[in-house]
């Protein structure tokens, strides 16, 4: 074991317990980053409070993607690939852990499988909440203490390398891959594949969802936006109609016509 390492950034040590093969990975933004950790308390027992090998799947994150517990990036962007370290991070790094740790716990028990991907900011959340869920995650939101990290990074992939899922793309990205998620969906359709185009018209639908909560509501650009939303609801309502889930497209038709009276008759094919 080599000697415990400062990292140059306040309240942060590590030790390198095995050291990785290669030259440091070119951390590049938008690069998804692999890695098993487990996270433990500073007491006697070490008391481990999650360990990703238990949950059976390592964790990914992307570079810039502002990742809820931002030290996570500070520290992976120190090791090699095959690299396991420990590392001491005060309180002043630690203090969204429990928000988290309630998001992997509930994908690891099945609740959300959605949250553990946990790219959205926990900050405001964290007063959210009178209780976790978990016992001991309370307990840590009550009274924040420093944490030990002991993470083995797996794998570092450039942007062009893996499948990026909606959430990852930035704005640009995003608009740009509005029209292929739309083509593809009416491709889909065309072959009768329904429900692999309902799919591709809902990733279309949250990028454009996402793009639109920067805009001010009711003005040009939102309109906009609306504007494709809806075309795209309507898409995604023809392939519920041939999956025979009349219900779900009544609620969709309904809110369009609830707030844009008279500006959708007549729409009633992919396009």
């Amino acid at each position: 074991m080599e000697a415990a390492l400062l990292l140059n950034v306040e309240g942060i040590k590590k030790t390198i317990l095995h050291g990785g093969t290669g030259a440091l990975p070119n951390f590049i933004t938008g690069s998804q980053v692999t890695f098993h950790f487990r996270t433990m308390k500073c007491d006697e027992e070490r008391t481990v409070i999650d360990d990703s090998k238990q949950v059976g799947q390592p964790m990914h994150i992307v570079i810039g993607n502002m990742f809820k517990l931002e030290v996570w990036e500070t520290l992976l962007t120190s090791m090699r690939i095959r690299e396991v370290a420990e590392f001491w991070c005060d309180t002043i790094h630690t203090g969204v852990y429990p928000i988290l740790s309630r998001s992997l716990r509930q994908m690891a028990e099945g609740k959300d499988p959605t949250e553990w991907h946990v790219h959205t900011c926990g900050l405001a959340n964290m007063f959210a909440y009178h209780t976790l869920g978990y016992e001991d995650l309370d307990e840590l939101q009550k009274e924040p203490q420093p944490l030990i990290f002991v993470i083995e990074l797996l794998q570092v992939e450039a942007p062009s390398e893996y499948q990026r899922e909606t959430w990852n793309l930035s704005n640009t990205e995003k608009m740009q891959a509005v029209p292929i998620l739309h083509g593809e969906g009416n491709r889909l359709f065309k072959l009768g594949r329904y429900e692999e185009a309902s799919t591709k018209y809902q990733e279309a639908i949250v990028c454009l969802r996402n793009l639109q909560t920067k805009e001010k509501p009711w003005e040009a650009q939102w309109l906009k936006l609306e504007k494709m939303i809806n075309t795209l609801i309507l898409n995604y309502c023809q392939c519920l109609l041939k999956r025979g889930e009349y219900y779900e497209v009544l609620e969709h038709t309904s809110d369009i016509l609830r707030l844009h009276p008279g500006g959708w008759g007549g729409r009633g094919r992919v396009g």
